[in-house]
């Protein structure tokens, strides 16, 4: 697929495209065995600009709200969000494992810098493993009852990956928003209760020919990718010869890697620095603003994630100010899927009938 012309002079889209002249290893060494995970690197994706271009705009800025992907299946949806592994920046992490009520603000507890991970939510998940509950064989063998963490605060500061999220059960899904939305979450069994932080960046996936996502669930992701399959023939054959290089011997494919790859993972880091300081240009806001209003998008949730996500491509690009020229290059992930046209057609039909009423009122004697 060629790449998007708005896309061009970014340096999100330079670092992308940093490691597309290596070739695939021509020798690979056989197959040692190894167990370990060793997921497709990040850089050796190939094309799939966009689906990469916001995932790396949402690892700089979390405040974005996350990522949906939406596409049909073998497009390299859950190779190119597994791929994030091996650029995620480190945080600071609490070496105690506790519920926030039982912190000490006075004493708070130690931390370490820890690699950011990737949690990935099964699909057979049930509500108990996805918030948490009573830790069963503690209680039957030293007699006492203790809360255990769910995935959500396993995921926290991590990537929470939901894969074909549209087949979720409500309880599950509503569960995971709300969690996403306040940053913690509270889990009651009996008389206990146990608060845990869930502060997570949310990556979805989903193929619509399997069903529709639930409006409310939508609104909650920042940028939206329609991901494609790739039309560009050489494109095809590069990714057939990576994917079989990789699977013939992936620890070799990864070193052939990781020189670019850990120059990236600095770089993600640079920006989140200079995020902190990273502001928006009146120009550019009022821009965001005029352009979400032509649109006709109710949600304010549309701008807070275009200008959250300028910001993110201003810092990638060294800048601490973002302008014009990164609300055009993020605008599509941000603002697509967000109009309504049920919406539109309510509210239309509604300010009708507020006009016949106030013209009935100015009849009346």
């Amino acid at each position: 697929m060629a790449e998007l012309p708005e896309l061009k002079g970014s340096a999100l889209l330079e670092l992308l495209n940093r490691g597309g002249a290596r070739r695939v290893l021509e020798q690979p060494k056989p197959d040692l065995g190894y167990a370990d995970s060793m997921p497709f690197p990040f850089l050796a994706m190939v094309g799939q600009t966009e689906m990469r271009f916001a995932l790396l705009i949402a690892v700089i800025n979390p405040s974005v709200g996350g990522v949906l992907l939406i596409g049909p299946r073998g497009v390299g949806k859950t190779t190119c969000v597994r791929s994030l592994t091996s650029i995620l920046p480190e945080v600071p992490r609490p070496l105690e494992d506790v519920p926030l009520e039982e912190v000490d603000p006075d004493n708070p507890p130690p931390v370490q810098w820890d690699r950011v991970k990737l949690i990935e939510l099964p699909l057979n998940a049930r509500l108990e493993d996805v918030v948490g509950g009573v830790n069963e064989r503690i209680a039957v063998q030293q007699q006492k009852i203790r809360l255990e963490r769910g995935i959500l605060a396993r995921a926290d500061q991590n990537v929470l990956y939901i894969d074909e999220i549209n087949l979720l059960e409500d309880d599950i899904t509503n569960a995971i928003i709300d969690a996403a939305a306040q940053g913690s979450y509270s889990v009651r069994r009996g008389a206990m209760v146990g608060t845990f932080r869930s502060r997570f960046i949310m990556v979805g996936s989903m193929n619509p020919e399997e069903g529709r996502l639930r409006p409310q669930i939508m609104d909650r992701f920042g940028l939206r990718v329609i991901v494609r399959g790739l039309t560009d023939v050489e494109e095809r054959v590069e990714v057939y010869r990576r994917v079989r290089a990789h699977r013939q011997n992936p620890e070799a494919f990864l070193k052939e890697w990781a020189e670019a790859t850990a120059v990236v993972r600095e770089e993600i880091g640079l920006a989140q620095e200079l995020l902190k300081e990273t502001d928006i240009s009146d120009d550019a806001m009022k821009v965001g603003i005029q352009l979400v209003q032509s649109l006709d998008i109710e949600s304010s949730r549309a701008e807070f994630t275009l200008f959250e996500a300028a910001r993110a491509h201003a810092a990638a690009d060294g800048r601490d100010v973002a302008q014009v020229s990164d609300i055009r290059f993020v605008a599509p992930m941000a603002l697509r899927l967000r109009r309504s046209e049920f919406m539109t057609n309510y509210l239309d039909n509604q300010h009708q009938e507020d006009e016949q009423i106030r013209e009935t009122l100015t009849e009346l004697p």
